[in-house]
């Protein structure tokens, strides 16, 4: 096991407009594969850039120890980049085929190095991760996504790094190449620190770091495992809490009836003085006596009030405050029977390349069908859910529609307008909603507050997703059926539990594209496509990696 670390001391870090993230934030994280978790915008990905060393911290220091490597969220490549520029052998492999062309001059074996394996060991890691075949001198912008990511993963392991940061790896990878990327992270033996929303690789992982409320707690143990810890806990802040209560409410009863007893007893005390004709000197100070007694009594039962409160509160900070969003799809009710969707040899073609082979693709769906749409990247899935919504018309073939609204949610967030707030881009799609019902609604996606009067085009991607679920799912008339691209791309693990349950008690049809194995066995889907070397065929269920 190797001896990499990355320790931060006191770190602190503000945004521009002084809203603080992080305040004197320490932790150190050791050799072995750790999962970083936390709700959208606690701060993870700037986490990481603090530790690249792409953000610098407004106080505490970021160590290192060996060679780092980065994969962000976003890869900042341009398109006319190629696999060997991004791969960071461009200069070696036009040394290497200089002095095979006869040129033996000194800068090329300057250049080279000991890097004389080169074309050999970066194949060997583009095979491990399903790009064995790509062609060094392929452009950046004729590569899908997922593809994008691997050649990016694989960048940074030729560089043998001993820490590895990795910021959401399996965005947009398709099955194989996530299954491909969680054998190569199950070898690794450096020090990984890794921010994830997926489930099955969270679960791969030696350790769980939680980032809650600016602290960094770590949990022995996979995903699952600390999620077991998680639950035991809220269980014993919230029996804790009950205690506390009944705590509270015992101690104001007895204050309560100390009170009243001692003012029985100052009125019995008054009546037997005035009774037993004693000087008047003599009974003041009997009563005051008295008085001052009670006054000591009901301040010890106010201290054990305040104790009492104090406990509860300390009890009360130890349950979490999980933010998450509460979705109620709207109650739409499909017939068992009806067609919802038919279309027949459907043909698309991208300048003279067809997307689908032979005669065009054959899609049905009817009645309240849950449909998994799966494949690799490329294979057009995100252009059968347009020609299913109606944004693409096909080159050919034949599609009919059943009446009813189609709900779809793009894999780029792109509905929205970008310069209109949440509330605006809201009003627009549920024109005729009350707009009490639009604000309570949008608090459920947690827009609150002045939340809801931001700029779509200022939100993180987490928050642009759940602005767009909110005005997509809920816009009017309820939708009978739903296509989701990749919805749970930038959503937080709380967040896509509550997909899931409102997916499972939707009564409509539904399409779904995800590569998220733990998401589409959760979602209750009943039906299997498959889209790959441009056939939609019907599949069983996949086995889980």
């Amino acid at each position: 096991m190797s001896d990499a670390f990355i320790v931060c001391s006191s770190l602190s870090f503000s945004w521009p407009d002084d809203t603080s993230l992080f305040q004197d934030l320490s932790f150190t994280v050791g050799a072995g594969r750790t999962g970083l978790v936390a709700p959208n915008g606690a701060g993870k990905s700037t986490l990481l850039k603090l530790i690249a060393g792409e953000l610098r911290p407004r106080h505490g220091s970021v160590t290192v120890s060996g060679v780092l490597g980065y994969l962000p969220q976003s890869l900042p490549l341009s398109g006319d980049l190629t696999v060997a520029d991004v791969l960071g052998i461009a200069p070696v492999i036009r040394a290497l085929d200089a002095i095979e062309s006869g040129d033996t001059g000194e800068e090329h074996f300057a250049v080279i190095g000991d890097d004389w394996d080169i074309e050999e060991r970066t194949r060997a890691q583009l095979d491990r991760l399903g790009l064995a075949d790509l062609p060094f001198t392929r452009r950046l912008d004729t590569l899908s996504g997922g593809q994008v990511i691997s050649l990016g993963l694989a960048a940074q392991l030729l560089r043998r790094p001993d820490v590895l940061l990795l910021d959401e790896p399996t965005n947009n990878l398709d099955l194989d190449a996530r299954r491909k990327l969680y054998d190569v992270l199950d070898t690794w033996n450096g020090c990984l620190l890794l921010v994830s929303h997926d489930r099955t690789l969270l679960d791969r992982m030696d350790r769980i770091a939680e980032l809650d409320r600016g602290e960094l707690r770590s949990y022995g143990g996979n995903f699952t495992e600390y999620e077991e810890s998680v639950r035991a806990a809220r269980e014993v802040a919230e029996k804790n809490i009950r205690t506390a209560e009944q705590e509270v409410k015992r101690e104001k009863r007895e204050m309560q009836q100390a009170r009243e007893r001692a003012a029985r007893r100052a009125s019995n005390a008054s009546r037997n003085l005035k009774n037993a004709g004693l000087p008047k000197i003599f009974a003041g100070t009997m009563k005051r006596n008295a008085q001052e007694s009670a006054a000591k009594a009901d301040e010890t039962h106010a201290s054990r009030v305040s104790d009492a409160k104090a406990r509860l509160d300390e009890a009360s900070r130890a349950l979490r405050d999980d933010q998450k969003i509460t979705l109620e799809l709207p109650g739409t009710n499909v017939p068992a029977g009806r067609t919802v969707f038919l279309g027949e040899r459907l043909l698309v073609r991208y300048g003279d390349r067809p997307l689908f082979a032979g005669d065009g693709v054959d899609l049905t769906i009817r009645g309240p069908e849950r449909i998994a749409l799966t494949g690799p990247n490329g294979a057009g899935k995100s252009t059968l859910l347009r020609l299913v919504n109606g944004d693409l018309t096909p080159d050919g073939g034949t599609v009919r529609r059943a009446e009813g609204r189609v709900a779809y949610l793009s894999q780029r967030l792109d509905l929205l307008d970008l310069d209109r707030t949440v509330a605006e881009n809201l009003a627009a799609f549920a024109p005729a909603m009350p707009e009490a019902q639009r604000m309570n609604l949008l608090a459920r996606f947690l827009f609150r507050g002045s939340r809801v009067h931001l700029p779509v085009g200022v939100l993180s991607g987490g928050e642009r997703l759940r602005a767009t679920l909110a005005c997509v799912l809920c816009a009017e008339p309820a939708p009978q059926l739903l296509l989701l691209d990749e919805p749970t791309n930038n959503l937080d693990l709380v967040s896509v539990g509550q997909l899931e349950s409102a997916l499972s008690a939707y009564e409509g049809a539904f399409v779904v594209v995800s590569h998220d194995e733990r998401f589409l066995a959760e979602i209750k889907v009943d039906r299997w496509l498959r889209l790959a070397d441009g056939r939609l065929l019907e599949t069983a269920a996949p086995e889980a990696g």
